[in-house]
């Protein structure tokens, strides 16, 4: 059986990938390297030669991801925070820019003790299940009213609480409705949200305007309108002191603000830049 070098298989992706415009071709075919052999990506160095059936492997990963097939699709997860989700078809993929909103969130919970928290938007129940993770002593809400996202998140869900996380408890539910978690008015620690914010007519990559499900992605109103109800919602659900932290569109960096800050009920409105300097999420207190 002939054999190949890996590292040769590896720069022969990342030429293909960088060819097709992939933005990350080094890291992208060093990802789909150690899927197929089933090794940390660190270890790749460890691993001099591979058969000619691992090399066609990668090549057929190779040719969909040059497709722009999203490289989360075909690793079959995504990564926030410490916790690795099932994603695919159906469902939004978690991007990192997220992780800059969950860290706030976990500083804005120290020193509370069992905080109540609320993913609104869910998704893939990314933010909660990240939240859970990070804190085990909290409860954590998460809503959703796409059915097939809904059952992304349930899967999530099941997998991290076999592991061991505590449990957080799914609502098939839409931020529009005012009644939403009504039971929780006044008691909530954190509400967090990545909600649809891209206005629409945007141009986007292929990998999020050919997979990522259109209506997870833009809103009207700019792609504020989802925003708005967030904010409505965080209103109600938080306690005095309470926080709530939205993601939004890099064009938000003064409107998604401004609608925090007409609220009497909140204070200490922030906006905050992602890791490339760009508006990113704001973020909010209860008065």
């Amino acid at each position: 059986m002939s054999r190949q070098p890996l590292r040769v298989a590896v720069l022969e992706a990342e030429r293909a990938l960088a060819a097709a415009g992939v933005a990350s071709p080094r890291v992208d075919a060093e990802l789909l390297a150690a899927h197929v052999l089933g090794v940390e990506r660190t270890r790749l160095p460890l691993v001099p030669l591979v058969d000619t059936e691992v090399v066609e492997a990668l090549r057929r990963l190779v040719e969909q991801r040059a497709r722009r097939v999203p490289l989360q699709h075909l690793l079959g997860t995504a990564v926030l925070g410490r916790v690795t989700l099932a994603v695919g078809p159906g469902v939004f993929t978690p991007r990192p820019e997220t992780e800059l909103l969950l860290e706030w969130g976990l500083r804005a919970l120290d020193g509370v003790t069992a905080p109540v928290v609320v993913d609104l938007c869910t998704g893939s129940g990314a933010l909660a299940l990240a939240f859970a993770h990070e804190r085990p002593d909290a409860v954590v809400h998460a809503v959703e009213r796409d059915p097939a996202a809904l059952a992304w998140a349930r899967r999530n869900a099941d997998d991290q609480a076999a592991r061991g996380d505590t449990p957080i408890r799914l609502h098939a539910g839409d931020v529009a409705d005012p009644e939403l978690l009504a039971d929780l008015d006044g008691g909530v620690d954190l509400v967090v949200c990545n909600p649809p914010y891209v206005p629409e007519g945007t141009p986007v990559p292929p990998e999020v305007a050919e997979h990522d499900p259109h209506h997870a992605v833009f809103a009207p109103d700019e792609g504020l309108e989802v925003i708005r109800h967030v904010v409505d919602r965080a209103v109600r659900l938080l306690r005095r002191g309470g926080a709530v932290a939205i993601e939004h569109d890099d064009t938000h960096g003064e409107s998604a603000p401004a609608l925090l800050a007409a609220r009497r009920a909140l204070t200490d409105v922030v906006d905050h830049p992602d890791l490339a300097g760009r508006p990113r999420f704001v973020t909010a207190r209860r008065s």
